[in-house]
């Protein structure tokens, strides 16, 4: 409680009210919840809690995640929550060097309470026995859908056959697709269910849409960030080659941008991380690996180079910026191909974004086409169209026009 009123914490979000109990009570868990929502203090919290009342130095408590940015995220909650307490815990997670591996072996070898991990790292230490799980007592699998998204799942399967069969699953993700339900099902015992709604995006976001084609796209988002005074800013492509392209762009018209990607190692993207939350890089270009498990605050702008694929990312994108209460702006570019992602994101929303007029000297743009009108269109399916009757039928109906049986 020391460690929780140090952080400024008062009172509990709505997902660590409805799941601390459950899994106070040793219940495995299903929770739907968005970044955001306080759910990694939901599963931290009981987990520290059976640390602190236990004897073991054995590994109690497994977490996975997607990213091993969000791996160390995690673990500096648990350093922060555990303050007053003695705990242990380390981050697994690839991407670094001969020395970075060397010291997650020592330091499981000397034996830690908590280990959070990312699927491939924790798969290759496994197969080298590097750590043993024997007497683990509770998995959390975080952010599980961005894990599937990211193959994962043969990983996941291959891990959890390692583990204990009984232990305390929780399963923790935004969303709840058919994969994520299958998973579930294959790995838990009788899980309890906690559902939060996805949140709206803050209010004091000021979301804007640009309807181009997808040539324009380039010369627009010169145009935004070369009017813009905001210090920090996130821009989202939907690949990676989408990253590198933009963030060469970027950089020859001499923003200070930095593209980020799985293809840069580990002491790099750390070293993009600290530049840009030092404000020596202002301007970060990344897929959806940014909407979740980075914690920056201060963003002021965010730009959807391309529509997300899913409604939900796109509240997780722009939710980078207007947090504690601050104002922000989030700019999506949308191509006619995109019609439909845009739609489902105003469904989602309930509303129509407010579409923005182009600069002239980027030429003609697309027409523009309202949620609303394609709300009152989908109503239901439109009857078909009756033909035109014909002016000069032909005198034996049962046959054509050339005297031929139909």
């Amino acid at each position: 409680m020391e460690g929780i009123y140090s952080m400024g914490f008062k009172t509990p979000s709505p997902i660590q009210q409805q799941a601390i109990p459950y899994i106070l009570e040793g219940k495995d868990l299903i929770a739907c919840a968005q970044t955001g929502t306080g759910k990694t203090a939901a599963y931290l919290l009981p987990a520290l809690n059976r640390v602190a009342t236990g004897v073991s130095k054995d590994v109690s408590t497994l977490i996975i995640a997607p990213t091993r940015e969000l791996a160390l995220q995690i673990d500096q909650q648990i350093e922060a929550l555990s303050y007053f307490l003695s705990v242990s815990s380390i981050a697994i997670y690839g991407g670094g060097d001969g020395i970075n591996w060397a010291q997650q072996k020592r330091a499981l070898a000397s034996g830690t309470d908590v280990v959070v991990a990312t699927p491939g790292r924790l798969l290759a230490m496994l197969q080298t026995e590097e750590v043993c799980f024997d007497k683990l007592q509770m998995l959390v699998l975080d952010e599980a859908d961005k894990m599937l998204d990211m193959g994962f799942y043969e990983d996941i399967v291959r891990i959890i056959k390692a583990l204990p069969a009984e232990r305390q699953t929780l399963l923790f993700s935004a969303t709840m697709p058919p994969k994520i339900r299958s998973l579930a099902n294959s790995i838990l015992k009788d899980p309890q269910v906690v559902n939060i709604a996805i949140s709206k995006p803050a209010e004091k976001i000021d979301q804007q849409i640009y309807v181009v084609y997808d040539p324009q796209k380039e010369g627009l988002l010169l145009h935004l960030l070369s009017a813009s005074n905001h210090q920090s800013i996130i821009i989202f492509a939907n690949t990676k080659e989408d990253v590198k392209k933009l963030g060469h762009t970027l950089k020859r018209n001499r923003f200070r941008a930095r593209a980020f990607h799985s293809d840069l190692d580990q002491n790099e993207r750390e070293e993009i991380m600290q530049k840009f939350k030092s404000g020596q890089v202002n301007i970060l270009v990344g897929t959806n690996i940014l909407s979740r498990g980075i914690d920056v605050d201060g963003i002021g702008l965010v730009i959807n180079y391309n529509a997300p694929a899913e409604p939900e990312d796109y509240i997780h994108r722009i939710g980078r910026t207007a947090r504690a209460e601050a104002e922000g702006t989030a700019v999506t570019l949308v191509s006619p191909k995109d019609w439909h992602k845009l739609f489902r994101i105003e469904r989602l929303l309930e509303r129509e974004i407010p579409r923005q007029v182009v600069p002239q000297q980027l030429g003609e743009t697309p027409a523009n086409r309202s949620y609303k009108e394609q709300n009152s269109n989908s109503a239901g399916p439109k009857p078909p169209k009756r033909k035109p009757k014909r002016k000069n039928k032909p005198s034996n109906p049962s046959r054509n026009k050339d005297g031929q049986q139909k």
